[in-house]
C-alpha cells in the first residue's frame, strides 16, 4: 500500500518504553517558522485539507511573492511553504489571516485535522464530515474561560503539540487507519465512534451486545428494558471507575471507544484532547501523542466517558468488530458523484506543485463549480463540482500540466526527503534523482522494450508531465519499473523474496508519524500520489487492482531517512552524491530482508526496479 511510514528508527523507543521528551516540539507553523539551507520554512495548518478557490489564490501569492514559488502538500493535508526571506514573517502572518488561514495565533500549529476527502462527493461513507471539520477546528481555537458544559475547558487545547493529530472518517476507513490521536468515525445509524489512540483494526465498528445508538434516547420504543434511554441495560454506567473498557488496563487503545450523537461528534473530539492534556499533566512527562502516555497514565474509556458525561454529551462503550482494510486512497481521475457531478482526483510527484501548477488548480476549482479544493493526506488534490462533459477536458489540462491523473502512473508509490538543497545533511539531490528513476522507466515504455531506458535527469517538476504520458504509452502497472523482459540487477541480490508484498490492512499509511514525531523538524519528505502502488499485471477489467502490489519505494539522502514508509519497503539510500545503496526492509525493526547492492544514480530504476518485484 502507498506509504506506509511509521517513526524513523532513530526515534522509535524499543518495546513499551515511553518515549522521554525533554522539550515541547519543534514543530513549524505559519508563525514559528523552521530555518533550512533553502530559506526558512512555514507549515500552513488547513483542517480537512478545506480551502476556497480564493483561499487557494492567496497561498499561491504567498508562495510566490515571499517563498521560493512552489508549495508542497504535507502528509496531514496542509501546505507548505519554503524559501522564505528572513523578516517576512509578519506579513506572512497578515496575509493569512486575511485569508482566514489564521484564525487564532495560539492556535496555529494545534490544527492538525485530517478528514476522509472524498466525503460528501461519490455516494460512500455515511455522513458528510466537512461539517465535523469545521466544527472542531471552532472548538479548537475556542478561548472562552466559560461557558456550556465543556465548554470553557477547551481553552486548554492551545497546549496541544503540534504533532497531535485528529482524524474524521466518514465511515468508509480511509483516515481512521492513520493512527490519529484521535479519531471519529461515522456509522450507518447517523451518529460516530470516537477513539484515542492507535489505528482501528479495520473499518467496521460495532456495539457490544445489547447496547444501541444514542439517538434511542429519543425512541422509547426502542430502549431494551425501559430503564436506560442509550438501550444499554439496568448495568449500564456512562463513566468513572465503573465503566465499561475495552482493553485489560482500561485503555482504549486496544479497539475500544465510545459512541456518541452526530451532534455531539466535533466537540467530544475536542474534550477527548482535553483528556489527554490532563492525563499529561498528571504523568508529570511532556508526551506529544496519546501512544506516548505512560500505562498507568493512559487515556481510559471509563475516564473519557465521564468526562463527556459531566458535558452533557452521552457515550456508549462500543468494541471494533475486525474487517479487512478496504479503503485506499483516492486513485488519480475521475470520481462519479451521486447528484450528478464529478469529482477530480489528482496527485502530485513528490508532493510538490509550481506556481504554473497551482495555479491552474486554483482555477479549475472556480470553474468546477463548487469553488472549492482539497487537500488530502497522502499528498494530492480534489477538485469537486464538475460536470461530466467537463471533466475529461480538466483532467487533459492537468495532466499537460505535468500533474498525476491516472492509476497507472510509475510516481504512484514513490517517495523521497527533502534532499539538497534544501538539506544540509542530504548527501544528494535525491527528488532529481527520484524524477530520473521515474523519467528512466517512462522513456523505457514509450520506446515499447519493457525496459528500463537511462537518460538525462528530469526535474521533478518536468518529470511530472511523463507521469501520465511518455510519447502517448502510459505505465499501466504504475511501478517505478515494470516488464515482461529482464531488468538490469547490477548485484543480482535485490530481488524481493516471496511473499514479500505490501500489506493494506496491517501497514497503513501514517501521515501522523510522517509529519510529526520524529525528534527532528521534517522539513518536507514525500511520497507521491493519491493511491496505493498499483500491480505488475495492471489493472482488472473493472478498474480495481489485480495481483500483489509492488512496494514502496523511498530515496533518502542519509541515514536518517526521514519520513521512510513502514511495512515492506525498499531503501534506496544516498551513499554519495550520485551513489545509492537499494535494500528491501521489513517491518520488524526496519531490518534489512535482502542484502543490499550499490550502484549509481544512473542505475538506481533498474536496482529499485528487481527490489520491488516489477522486473
Amino acid at each position: 500500500m502507498l506509504a506506509a511510514m511509521p517513526l524513523p528508527p532513530t526515534t522509535t523507543p524499543p518495546g513499551d518504553e515511553t518515549p522521554v521528551r525533554g522539550r515541547d516540539d519543534a514543530c513549524p507553523g505559519a508563525l514559528r517558522l523552521h530555518r533550512a539551507d533553502d530559506g526558512s520554512l512555514a507549515r500552513i495548518r488547513v483542517p480537512g485539507g478545506l480551502l476556497t478557490a480564493r483561499q487557494a489564490e492567496a497561498l499561491g501569492r504567498v508562495s510566490e511573492e515571499l517563498g521560493d514559488g512552489r508549495l508542497d502538500i504535507t502528509s496531514r493535508g496542509n501546505a507548505q511553504v519554503r524559501g522564505l526571506a528572513a523578516g517576512c514573517g509578519a506579513e506572512l502572518a497578515a496575509r493569512l489571516r486575511t485569508a482566514g488561514l489564521l484564525p487564532s495565533d495560539r492556535h496555529d500549529r494545534v490544527r492538525n485535522i485530517v478528514a476522509s476527502p472524498l466525503s460528501g462527493l461519490d455516494g460512500r461513507g455515511h455522513a458528510d464530515v466537512v461539517a465535523w471539520v469545521r466544527e472542531l477546528d471552532a472548538a479548537l481555537c475556542d478561548d472562552s474561560p466559560t461557558g456550556p458544559a465543556g465548554r470553557g475547558e477547551l481553552s486548554a487545547l492551545s497546549g496541544l503539540s503540534g504533532r497531535f493529530l485528529f482524524a474524521l472518517d466518514d465511515g468508509r476507513g480511509d483516515v481512521a487507519a492513520l493512527d490519529a490521536d484521535v479519531t471519529l468515525i461515522a456509522t450507518a445509524d447517523g451518529g460516530a465512534v470516537l477513539r484515542c489512540g492507535g489505528p482501528l483494526p479495520g473499518p467496521g465498528v460495532s456495539p457490544p451486545s445489547g447496547a444501541t445508538h444514542p439517538d434511542t434516547a429519543a425512541r422509547p420504543a426502542r430502549r431494551t428494558d425501559g430503564s436506560d434511554p442509550l438501550g444499554r441495560g439496568a448495568e449500564a454506567n456512562t463513566g468513572g471507575a465503573g465503566a465499561t473498557s475495552l482493553t485489560t488496563d482500561g485503555s482504549m487503545a486496544g479497539g475500544g471507544g465510545l459512541r456518541v450523537r452526530d451532534e455531539d461528534a466535533p466537540r467530544a473530539a475536542a474534550l477527548a484532547a482535553v483528556e489527554f492534556l490532563t492525563r499529561v499533566r498528571e504523568s508529570g512527562t511532556r508526551a506529544w501523542r496519546v501512544r506516548e502516555l505512560p500505562a498507568e497514565h493512559a487515556v481510559t474509556t471509563g475516564g473519557l466517558a465521564a468526562r463527556l458525561a459531566g458535558a452533557g454529551i452521552e457515550a456508549v462503550p462500543v468494541e471494533h468488530t475486525p474487517a479487512p482494510a478496504s479503503a485506499a486512497p483516492p486513485a488519480p481521475g475521475p470520481v462519479p458523484g451521486p447528484n450528478g457531478r464529478h469529482a477530480l482526483s489528482i496527485a502530485l510527484p513528490l508532493g510538490r506543485v509550481s506556481a504554473a501548477q497551482w495555479r491552474l488548480l486554483t482555477t479549475l476549482a472556480s470553474r468546477g463549480g463548487a469553488d472549492e479544493l482539497r487537500m488530502t493526506p497522502w499528498r494530492g488534490v480534489v477538485l469537486p463540482g464538475f460536470a461530466p462533459d467537463d471533466a475529461p477536458g480538466a483532467l487533459s489540462e492537468l495532466a499537460g500540466a505535468g500533474l498525476v491523473t491516472t492509476p497507472d502512473s510509475p510516481w504512484l508509490g514513490v517517495g523521497a526527503c527533502t534532499g539538497r538543497p534544501g538539506c544540509a545533511k542530504s548527501l544528494a539531490d535525491v527528488r532529481a534523482d527520484a524524477a530520473r528513476m521515474v523519467a528512466d522507466v517512462t522513456r523505457g515504455r514509450a520506446a515499447g522494450t519493457g525496459r528500463v531506458v537511462a537518460g538525462a535527469a528530469d526535474t521533478p517538476d518536468t518529470a511530472g508531465a511523463s507521469a501520465n504520458t511518455a510519447g502517448g504509452v502510459a505505465d499501466p502497472a504504475g511501478a517505478v519499473a515494470r516488464t515482461a523482459g529482464a531488468v538490469a540487477d547490477p548485484a543480482g541480490t535485490v530481488a524481493r523474496t516471496a511473499g514479500t508484498v505490501a500489506d493494506p490492512a496491517g501497514t497503513v499509511a501514517d501521515p501522523a508519524r510522517r509529519d510529526a514525531d520524529s525528534g527532528h523538524v521534517d522539513t518536507g519528505h514525500v511520497v507521491a500520489g493519491g493511491s496505493p502502488p498499483w500491480p505488475v499485471s495492471g489493472t482488472t477489467s473493472g478498474g480495481g487492482r489485480a495481483g500483489p502490489e509492488p512496494l514502496p519505494v523511498y530515496v533518502s539522502g542519509c541515514e536518517r531517512r526521514c519520513g521512510h514508509p513502514g511495512g515492506h519497503w525498499v531503501d534506496a539510500l544516498a551513499i554519495g552524491d550520485t551513489s545509492y545503496r537499494v535494500t528491501v526492509r521489513g517491518a520488524g525493526g526496519d531490518t534489512p530482508e535482502t542484502d543490499s547492492v550499490d550502484v549509481t544514480a544512473e542505475q538506481l530504476a533498474g536496482a529499485v526496479a528487481a527490489a520491488r518485484g516489477t522486473t
